[in-house]
């Protein structure tokens, strides 16, 4: 079985529709920190980002727990993009990648349910994926867990019937990749997108793009994937 990331894997995200998502999160959070007459500074924002991102793995998750805000809510402000299809940039020849790929498919990203079905209607690639599962998917005991969380991804392994050793998770993000591999899940880092590697507003490279231990397979495009199958069995 094969988990697909989204963006910065299937598509290039930090062409256009990051730094939009970017300036959406920057805004809701300035709001969120202010005094309800100011909002907070740009050093404040960037610090509760970042801070968050860190420690969270997403920054959602730190403003529901220290700002009590609603993730409906915030995910439908950031993401809140005019004329998506003219922001989406992407390889030609991903579907006919997809179905040269043997076993099932499923999308597992980090990006709420209507912008991730909307970016994968536009990319024609919603019929090779057996089950979408976003972000609003990824609660564990009623609490939201999204990648990299192990306990999320043991319980969708466990759904789907899978032991970790049988499955392959395909990502941009070595964060995932790492937490994925410490559960046997084999792993290809994809790193073509990587000047800017999530929304967080600053390029979050890191400092050698050498493959570490815990990445099975090194891609520059998800179109490789099939020439480095033998890797990956």
């Amino acid at each position: 079985m094969w988990l697909f990331d989204l963006d910065n894997t299937l598509h290039d995200a930090s062409h256009a529709i990051f730094p939009l998502i970017s300036a959406n999160m920057n805004a809701y959070i300035a709001r969120v920190l202010g005094d309800g007459v100011t909002e907070a500074s740009a050093e404040q924002v960037n610090a509760a980002r970042l801070g968050y991102w860190k420690r969270y793995g997403a920054t959602l998750l730190g403003m529901m727990r220290h700002h009590q805000v609603g993730a409906a809510d915030f995910l439908r402000e950031t993401h809140d993009l005019a004329d998506l299809q003219q922001l989406i940039r992407a390889e030609c020849g991903l579907a006919r990648m997809l179905r040269s790929l043997p076993g099932r498919k499923i999308l597992l990203t980090n990006a709420p349910s209507r912008y991730s079905r909307d970016v994968m209607r536009h990319l024609g690639l919603q019929r090779h994926f057996s089950h979408h599962v976003a972000i609003e998917n990824m609660q564990v005991h009623g609490q939201l867990r999204p990648k990299p969380s192990k306990l999320m991804l043991r319980r969708l392994l466990r759904r789907h019937g899978v032991s970790a050793h049988r499955c392959i998770l395909v990502e941009d993000t070595l964060a995932n990749l790492r937490s994925a591999s410490q559960l046997g899940v084999r792993t290809v880092w994809v790193t073509q997108y990587l000047r800017c590697s999530d929304p967080i507003g600053q390029a979050s490279l890191p400092r050698m793009l050498k493959r570490p231990a815990y990445v099975d397979v090194k891609v520059k495009s998800v179109r490789q994937l099939p020439a480095r199958l033998h890797r990956l069995r």
